[in-house]
């Protein structure tokens, strides 16, 4: 109960339990969509999902401030790829948040004469242009752990023992890949941040890529990944260690 009411206090933590909330309704209604007699409660749920989007886009009304702000702190970061990679995807947060706020406004009636389709496919491509920039950040982060292991003479040869222990077929067909594989497994589990942060951001890209038409999948696939990726959001809160640092 602490922990659930540590979350609920931060502003980010509503969210996610809103998110989580309209994502799981979002899979419950796919899953009940051919159910004649469940009619009333895909009703409920649709409205219960159009509820918990409405108040998630209440708690994101500043946060394009505090991507601008974190924008800040990722050009003064010291290795150069890590800026690029950080301050894309901040910049195209907090442009991603604005043409939200927009909408919202436009939802309420405060700017009634709004495009709320051109300014809905505007943050849809911010959103994805911030997760492509949020998962090269992870490919270049796992690279540069991979690397520095390799120049581990110790785990070289931890690593060189168990492979002459477990030959397997794959290195015949590919060269090197029991190796790739051995390392990758090594980094990700010395490092559950990294695998946490790359997963969430490969299921958050199914939203704008769906919504956006490059790539389509049904209702079903987007509610899940969406699901999925806001309950790691929690997680990482409730597990701060658990977080990408930068």
């Amino acid at each position: 109960m602490e922990i659930f009411q540590n979350v609920i206090n931060q502003s980010q933590g509503r969210d996610r339990i809103f998110r989580t909330t309209q994502y799981a309704c979002a899979l419950a209604v796919y899953g009940l969509r051919n159910n004649a007699q469940q009619k009333d409660l895909i009703v409920k749920l649709s409205r219960l999902e159009a509820n918990m989007s409405s108040g998630r886009k209440l708690f994101r009304l500043g946060n394009a401030l505090n991507a601008i702000e974190a924008a800040k702190r990722s050009v003064r970061l010291p290795d150069r790829a890590l800026c690029l990679c950080l301050t894309a995807a901040n910049v195209n947060r907090a442009l991603y948040f604005i043409c939200d706020n927009a909408l919202w406004a436009g939802t309420v009636g405060l700017l009634p004469n709004l495009d709320k389709e051109r300014w809905s496919v505007g943050a849809s491509r911010c959103y994805l242009l911030s997760l492509v920039a949020g998962l090269i950040r992870d490919v270049y982060v796992i690279s540069r752990l991979m690397a520095q292991r390799t120049r581990d003479e110790h785990f070289m040869r931890k690593m060189n023992a168990h492979l002459d222990d477990h030959p397997e077929v794959a290195e015949v067909i590919i060269p090197h890949l029991d190796a790739f594989l051995f390392l990758l497994l090594h980094i990700f589990k010395s490092h559950p941040a990294v695998v946490i942060d790359t997963i969430k951001n490969i299921c958050d890209l199914s939203i704008p890529l769906d919504k956006l038409g490059i790539y389509q999948s049904n209702a079903g696939v987007v509610a899940f990944c969406g699901l999925l990726s806001s309950l790691i959001g929690i997680i990482t809160l409730v597990q701060p260690k658990l977080r990408m640092k930068p």
